[in-house]
């Protein structure tokens, strides 16, 4: 039986919104430990326990959890960011964007098998997000253009609007800066005004992965991070359509 994953007690330092309903958190240990973690990973935080200004809501499951993919990569820091997005209704979502800093609550982790073979593979990679599924992807290129990858990395990231996009402007700056990362983002529902791609991140699949392809440079791979349809339907085109083998189809759903 393999070990379980330690529990430690974090303090939220920052916090930021990055889009209307979507909450940036930075976290430090409390320990002082380094936040060690391999890109792609996450964490569960108990919702029920904790201290400092809104550490508790009144009548709050002491038992309550919520998993968050890292959005961070790992810097040797005691540091590190998770994005929640605000679900009406959700105890969970309400609890942490009312969060104050200072504010000390419970983790266990990291865990999960999201992760790339190396951040610094030369393996091109097509990576497909829809709204926060693109966390632990932000973790994984960050990781990788802090190693210095050649591999080319595109990310094709789904969204309703265009005021949803998010690390838009960090991944802009991101693809200026490194030449093996590509950018496009997709939406579902834009104004007039927006010239970029429309419609679902399916639709745009088989043109990207038929351009990484024609790099030539070996046998990419394929990351999905998204709620469970769209995980589905993008697996289903790139393994039965396309002929992706299964072990280059890594994929995680958070619904």
């Amino acid at each position: 039986m393999p070990p379980l994953p330690p529990t430690f007690e974090a303090r939220l330092a920052q916090a930021r919104a990055l889009t209307p309903s979507v909450r940036e958190l930075v976290f430090e240990r409390v320990d002082g430990q380094p936040m060690t973690f391999d890109p792609g990973q996450w964490v569960s935080t108990v919702l029920g326990t904790g201290e400092g200004p809104t550490a508790a809501l009144s009548g709050t499951d002491p038992d309550m959890k919520r998993s968050y993919s890292i959005a961070s990569p790992p810097d040797g820091s005691p540091r590190f960011e998770i994005a929640v997005t605000h679900v009406q209704g959700g105890p969970g979502s309400t609890r942490l964007h009312a969060l104050e800093p200072g504010a000390v609550l419970r983790f266990v982790g990291p865990q999960g098998f999201f992760t790339r073979l190396s951040p610094a593979s030369e393996s091109p990679a097509l990576m497909i997000a829809t709204g926060t599924g693109v966390t632990p992807m932000r973790s994984m290129l960050r990781a990788a253009a802090a190693q210095g990858a050649q591999g080319p990395i595109w990310l094709l990231l789904g969204v309703r609007r265009e005021e949803e996009i998010l690390y838009g402007q960090e991944f802009r700056a991101l693809a200026r800066e490194h030449p093996f990362f590509r950018f496009e983002p997709t939406l579902s529902r834009p104004d007039g005004a927006w010239d970029g791609r429309r419609g679902y991140v399916q639709t745009h699949v088989r043109e990207l992965w038929t351009g990484l392809l024609a790099r030539g440079a070996g046998q990419p791979h394929a990351y999905i991070c998204g709620l469970e349809r769209m995980v589905g339907s993008v697996r289903d085109l790139l393994r039965k359509e396309i002929g992706l083998p299964r072990q280059h189809v890594h994929s995680e759903r958070y619904d």
